[in-house]
């Protein structure tokens, strides 16, 4: 039940960010550098895989979506994951709420991450291409550079996938 509460709310905050922030970003044609990694066509409607919450010094709101191949994945509890997962993490600046101080509600968009599993294409990065997106727009190279480092270095053990399904 508890895990059935956060995801409906993990959802209803991802759409009502978008309304209250006014960002809705179109997919984009501009592919990320060293991956080459795009925003997936109609990636907002996917399903929720869960939410999450970052701390200093990101303080971020969080929601990781995926496409129905990581779903299915995820359900099945299979690792590795498929070729042609996708997942997709939004993430907004957290701000305390003004009607219910206990609350952290999203505020201004900051990124929109995507992971593309291609065990071929993506061998040297355990199968795994990576792509930020600030304002609809890849973030520049050395951002990139930072990415499979830091899963590498974490959740190598998972396929080097840090969220696990919350519902």
């Amino acid at each position: 039940m508890k895990l059935t509460y956060l995801a409906v709310l993990s959802a209803a905050i991802a759409s009502a960010a978008l309304v209250a922030t006014g960002v809705a970003l179109g997919d984009s044609g501009d592919a990320s550098p060293i991956y080459g990694v795009k925003l997936p066509d109609g990636y907002r409607q996917w399903p929720l895989v869960a939410p999450a919450l970052e701390g200093a010094p990101l303080e971020e709101l969080r929601a990781v979506l995926g496409n129905e191949q990581a779903i299915k994945a995820y359900q099945a509890s299979t690792l590795p994951f498929p070729d042609g997962t996708v997942l997709v993490k939004l993430a907004w600046k957290r701000v305390q709420s003004a009607e219910f101080e206990p609350a952290s509600i999203p505020g201004a968009a900051t990124t929109v991450q995507v992971m593309v599993k291609d065990s071929k294409k993506y061998a040297s990065t355990g199968g795994w291409g990576f792509g930020r997106f600030v304002n609809g727009q890849p973030a520049d190279e050395a951002q990139h550079q930072t990415c499979f480092a830091c899963h590498q270095a974490r959740v190598q053990n998972h396929d080097y996938v840090f969220t696990r399904l919350a519902f």
